[in-house]
């Protein structure tokens, strides 16, 4: 899909994320993430490994798209936000996001999950645009899932389009996210766009099934050695924004991709790194949320590791 429309100026000096790599879109891909001016999708499926207030049971409508602002050496999802050269793209010019985001409702999908987006606000925004003048609108929530590496004037330009956030924190010291992720300034930038986050759509909220219509969801996915900085986010978010928000405690960290290289995250999380956290988040008064099991290592169970070089991208099923 070509970013021919109302926003496309922003593509001719990319400033979408925090890097402002400032490049024309249309002419190079040598910013941070590498993408151009046409939309990338690698997938769009129901996925039944989100939290449950965003599965359900009929599934989350998911569109994974291709490339990333952020480059972790341990991402399960390195196949598209790193290593995307080695696919080919399920998309050509003639699809368009909002035909996926129809498809996706049709199947009786609980909402429209937008995986990894940051770069393509841009295409997200035309899209919303042109479902709002169609006769058959969208009628599902919209869920902005990304790594939390954002630009707080960019998330503005989103209010009144997404009803659910889900970023990251990942984060509390920006030494941390520059040697894992190569990204700077990841705590002020993230801190203030959750704070606009919030502002938007307020703590969770949802139906009478449990089923999320809108509001703010964190996943805070604890990493080998880092209890103390999800201790320090946990504070922020307590005292800056507000104990409704929806907090993810995800303990399913395993060593992938290039964590091999850093000796101190080739591991996975121990017993006594994830209950540090789940007893600071119930001190804290923490109630709304989910809290993935712990699993020993070499006992895990659910990890709904992606492979997008297969049709099937997870293995697993609904039950």
């Amino acid at each position: 899909m070509r970013a021919d429309f109302k926003y496309s100026y922003l593509l001719e000096s990319c400033a979408l994320c925090p890097h402002k790599c400032r490049i024309n879109r249309f002419e190079s891909t040598k910013g941070f993430c590498g993408a151009s001016n046409v939309m990338e999708i690698s997938s769009i499926l129901p996925h039944f490994g989100e939290e449950p207030p965003i599965s359900g049971n009929k599934g989350s409508g998911t569109i994974f798209f291709q490339h990333c602002n952020m480059r972790c050496v341990y991402c399960q999802n390195f196949q598209i936000s790193q290593e995307y050269h080695d696919l080919i793209p399920k998309n050509n010019n003639k699809l368009k996001l909002e035909d996926c985001m129809l498809e996706l409702q049709e199947m009786g999908c609980h909402n429209i999950n937008l995986v990894s987006p940051t770069i393509w606000i841009v295409h997200i925004i035309d899209a919303l645009n042109t479902l709002r003048l169609r006769k058959k609108g969208l009628g599902i929530p919209v869920i902005y899932n990304s790594g939390g590496y954002e630009d707080p004037e960019m998330i503005k330009r989103l209010d009144g389009f997404i009803n659910i956030y889900m970023p990251d924190v990942r984060y509390s010291r920006n030494e941390s996210a520059y040697k894992y992720s190569g990204v700077k300034n990841y705590v002020d930038n993230n801190h203030k766009s959750l704070i606009e986050m919030y502002r938007q759509v307020g703590g969770l909220k949802t139906d009478k099934k449990g089923i999320a219509l809108s509001g703010l969801m964190i996943r805070l996915l604890i990493l080998p050695g880092n209890s103390d900085e999800i201790i320090e986010t946990l504070d922020f978010l307590k005292y800056e924004l507000s104990t409704d928000v929806y907090i993810s405690i995800m303990a399913q960290y395993k060593p992938l991709y290039k964590a091999f290289s850093y000796p101190e995250i080739n591991r996975p999380i121990n017993h006594d790194e994830y209950s540090k956290i789940v007893s600071y988040a119930e001190k804290l008064g923490f109630f709304n949320g989910a809290i993935q099991e712990y699993e020993e290592p070499g006992e895990e169970k659910n990890l709904f590791l992606p492979d997008f070089k297969k049709k099937d991208v997870f293995e697993f099923k609904k039950d």
